[in-house]
């Protein structure tokens, strides 16, 4: 394939209730509300979550996040509230091999926005994406095997739950977790876009395509 940096890329879609975006120069004081908000959810898993930061700190994140947008280093996506305009949470599809491509999603919610869908909202738009206009061929989610709220949203948005990775993920208390692998590839996604039913596990078991709304 092309190189990834020569790739022309959109930098932002819709969902129904959201702006799906890169991060942009001035997103520091909406970024650091939202981060603070949400902190203390934050810190349990999130390993950039340390410290609180400050409105410099956080407007520094987003330019180096845009940064590594246009060199294609990574696609961090700022989720954003169509009717309020407030920071959502942030998205995004990691990069994990180009060549593939293969990517994984990574997410959190504002704690205002929680329990309202936005993030299957936003998961099944960023999928929409990767498969439509990325052409990915393999997405992932990976998740703490605990993370009941995490494995619902992949539930949801019709991923195949392909693997649990015993001792495969370091928790922010220090203590060895194991990891839960869910995977979409481009098949499966055709698949569910041309309503095909209930995609397969890989132990056999169906997982239902995902719900409107």
């Amino acid at each position: 394939m092309d190189k990834p940096i020569l790739r022309d890329i959109p930098e932002s879609f819709e969902t129904e209730r959201m702006v799906i975006r890169v991060p942009r120069a001035g997103d520091g004081p909406g970024l650091n509300e939202a981060v603070l908000e949400t902190f203390e959810a934050l810190h349990q898993c999130m390993p950039w979550a340390k410290e609180r930061p400050s409105v410099q700190q956080s407007e520094e994140n987003s330019r180096l996040a845009y940064a590594e947008f246009l060199s294609r280093k990574d696609l961090i996506l700022r989720l954003i509230d169509k009717t309020s305009g407030l920071f959502v949470g942030s998205s995004g599809l990691h990069v994990r091999d180009w060549n593939i491509p293969c990517f994984e999603v990574g997410y959190w919610c504002r704690t205002r926005f929680e329990r309202q869908g936005y993030i299957t909202e936003a998961v099944r738009g960023i999928l929409r994406f990767g498969f439509d206009t990325l052409a990915a061929r393999r997405i992932e989610i990976r998740c703490d095997s605990t993370n009941q709220r995490s494995i619902r949203v992949a539930q949801r948005v019709g991923m195949i739950r392909e693997a649990e990775l015993r001792n495969g993920l370091m928790g922010m208390d220090g203590t060895v977790r194991n990891l839960t692998l869910f995977a979409m590839t481009d098949q499966d996604w055709q698949a569910l876009s041309n309503g095909a039913g209930a995609v397969r596990e890989s132990n056999g078991v169906s997982s239902h395509p995902p719900a409107a709304g």
